[in-house]
């Protein structure tokens, strides 16, 4: 008799259980399509104007010359949101985003939307120690599972992903800057040189790179000299909760 009465309870709890998962798989599906929902509201915003072919007076590759952009119009962005600082994207990639600055608070976005809003995807955004005139702007951004924000960055493990998607470009009130990714690297974020903003001399610039070249998961063959501005792109990589996975470009034109 008692099993009899066991039985039925035993199939309740287990269709309830089953019912809450789905529950909480449907909410978090209907979060993360209004997350996408709201960065494509955002880019829409974003009038492309003028598509320009980028110049400069030194020389550069055919692939740079021939790398054409169209500027964006971020001032409706900045108007909407003080905290917004520009724009990232890698061209062909889903990174293409808004990019936050709360120097305060320098993980404000971290589970926020553009608007504030508790997100699950959170936005990208800039370290605290870092300006906009800095020696590395380091960006973070979460790796989601449904292959948006900065999921892409870990594909650049793949050497032919990185001959295909070899410039980053973070533009901002001062103008569009591109850099070329010369270094992918695994690691953790208590590693010394990661998380430098600035670089008090030339010596610790060179160590840096030199230590970043060492521990890329392939050569670019690509040599960034003192002065030329860094960007770093970072997100979770690994069943660790410290491991990082960093794609590092040079500033190639301004």
């Amino acid at each position: 008799m008692k099993t009899k009465k066991v039985l039925p309870l035993i199939s309740l709890l287990f269709v309830a259980i089953m019912l809450l998962s789905v529950g909480m798989i449907a909410k978090e599906y209907r979060e993360r399509q209004q997350d996408i929902k709201g960065f494509e509201k955002l880019e829409d915003i974003i009038t492309e104007v003028e598509q320009t072919e980028m110049t400069d007076n030194v020389e550069q590759s055919e692939t740079l010359q021939e790398h054409k952009q169209s500027s964006r119009n971020l001032t409706p962005l900045f108007e909407a949101n003080g905290d917004c600082i520009g724009w990232i994207c890698i061209p062909n990639t889903a990174v293409n985003y808004p990019v936050m600055f709360t120097p305060e608070e320098s993980q404000k976005y971290l589970r926020k939307n553009f608007e504030g809003e508790y997100s699950v995807s959170g936005v990208p955004f800039l370290d605290g120690a870092s300006t906009p005139e800095c020696d590395n702007l380091i960006v973070y951004g979460h790796n989601m599972k449904n292959g948006t924000m900065f999921s892409d960055v870990t594909q650049y493990r793949d050497k032919a992903y990185w001959e295909e998607h070899p410039y980053i470009e973070f533009e901002t009130a001062g103008g569009l800057r591109i850099y070329q990714v010369f270094a992918v690297v695994c690691l953790k974020k208590t590693d010394e040189w990661y998380g430098f903003s600035c670089f008090e001399s030339k010596e610790q610039y060179q160590k840096a790179i030199s230590e970043i070249k060492d521990r890329s998961l392939y050569d670019t063959g690509i040599e960034p000299q003192f002065k030329e501005q860094l960007i770093t792109l970072s997100t979770c990589f690994g069943d660790s909760k410290d491991s990082r996975m960093v794609v590092i470009g040079v500033e190639q034109i301004r």
